[in-house]
């Protein structure tokens, strides 16, 4: 199988390249054969060498606040040059706010200067091989820790209205669980079974309230192992059994700015 070659390009008036070749090493590490075409090149430069070199990817870089304008005129000169099939990918200094409107225009996906370097190299490898990650389904619930279920119900079926759909033990997380559906998605109440359960030493430190948020996923497995490929800090490798005979796995609190998420399958769907 032949090696991914990947073009890596400054548009524009950038003069800073250490972004671009620090990330160009990157997907060298990663087997792949990389083109760099330097500094201060046109859309249409950058177009005609793809097509050229005979790429499957073209990898953008700016630092210069010209992205908004430079990526999607990269894309119209691969369309003219009869290449749109070759997607592009962007990076750099890029404001969250910008990403909806150079996806919108083409751009396959955009890295933000907090992206690992390897979350490219992999994204890439998907990318080829058609598997890139999905979003999750849904929130499948907030989970909030609490002295005492019967004591915290009050509040939530008299003041807010809503209904116990069911309540259970999870032993694998010495834990008693309440579930409230609210919508599309359930507040999960979690009450400590044991000084050893993770939820008594949530409440010992932090006091009860809000502790983890479940995202609903259909591929658990193959995602933990995507996660751990990227040097995502994990709290499991692998998924176990949780409430309601699913199937979770919780990402370290790093991963994410200090908030926990949860993974979870449903019954049935592992």
């Amino acid at each position: 199988m032949k090696p991914i070659r990947v073009l890596i390009a400054k548009p524009g008036l950038d003069g800073h390249d250490r972004g671009a070749l620090i990330i160009a090493q990157a997907l060298r590490d990663h087997g792949m054969e990389v083109i760099y075409t330097g500094l201060r090149q046109s859309p249409v430069q950058i177009a005609r060498a793809a097509v050229q070199e005979d790429v499957d990817v073209v990898g953008l870089s700016s630092l210069s606040g010209a992205h908004n304008s430079l990526f999607p005129k990269v894309v119209a000169a691969l369309e003219n040059e009869g290449a749109s099939d070759i997607p592009v990918i962007g990076g750099g200094v890029i404001p969250a706010e910008d990403i909806p409107h150079l996806e919108a225009q083409g751009v396959r996906k955009i890295f933000t200067s907090g992206a690992p370097t390897d979350a490219t190299a992999i994204y890439i490898k998907q990318l080829m091989n058609r598997e890139t990650r999905s979003a999750p389904e849904k929130v499948s619930h907030i989970g909030i820790a609490v002295e005492n279920i019967e004591q915290s119900l009050a509040f939530y079926q008299h003041t807010l209205g809503l209904e116990v759909e069911a309540v259970e033990e999870v032993t694998s997380e010495q834990v008693r669980v309440a579930f409230l559906p609210i919508g599309e998605t359930r507040i999960e109440l979690l009450e400590p079974l044991s000084d050893e359960s993770p939820i008594r030493k949530f409440i010992s430190k932090k006091g009860e309230g809000i502790h983890h948020i479940a995202l609903e996923v259909n591929d658990i497995s193959k995602r933990l192992q995507q996660y751990q490929e990227e040097g995502i800090p994990l709290i499991n490798t692998e998924p176990k059994q949780g409430a309601h005979d699913s199937q979770i796995a919780f990402l370290h609190p790093r991963a994410s700015g200090g908030v926990l998420f949860e993974l979870t399958n449903p019954k049935g769907e592992q």
